[in-house]
């Protein structure tokens, strides 16, 4: 992922999304799937929403990208061509592929830390 100079200033300002004040955060509304400014959410009413990284670009038209990429504000994957955190990311594990976010941190970690080599 090339992030932009804009992008690279944020992450140099924060050290995580937690940090972002609370008059620039935006929220992830999983139960009516909306992006808002306010919590709780003003459609549905929900009150635990995950607050958004700000390098998060919300849309990704990719359907299947053979590579993944983590940010370097918040750590979770994203998209390695356009930067939407809203990827899910896969892993072929004994002959089945599966969804790694349900595997315990150190798996996770596991994962990020593999050195990925290609054939020529």
């Amino acid at each position: 992922m090339i992030w932009s100079e804009q992008q690279r200033k944020i992450a140099a300002q924060y050290s995580s999304k937690d940090e972002v004040p609370v008059a620039e955060r935006r929220y992830k509304c999983h139960s009516c799937h909306l992006i808002v400014d306010e919590t709780p959410c003003p459609v549905c009413g929900e009150k635990n929403l995950e607050i958004m990284c700000p390098l998060d670009t919300c849309d990704c038209g990719h359907e299947i990208s053979s590579t993944i990429e983590y940010c370097p504000l918040c750590g979770e994957p994203v998209c390695p061509e356009c930067g939407s955190h809203d990827v899910v990311q896969i892993s072929r594990v004994t002959g089945y592929l599966q969804d790694v976010s349900g595997w315990n941190a150190g798996k996770q970690q596991e994962l990020k830390d593999r050195h990925r080599y290609s054939v020529v």
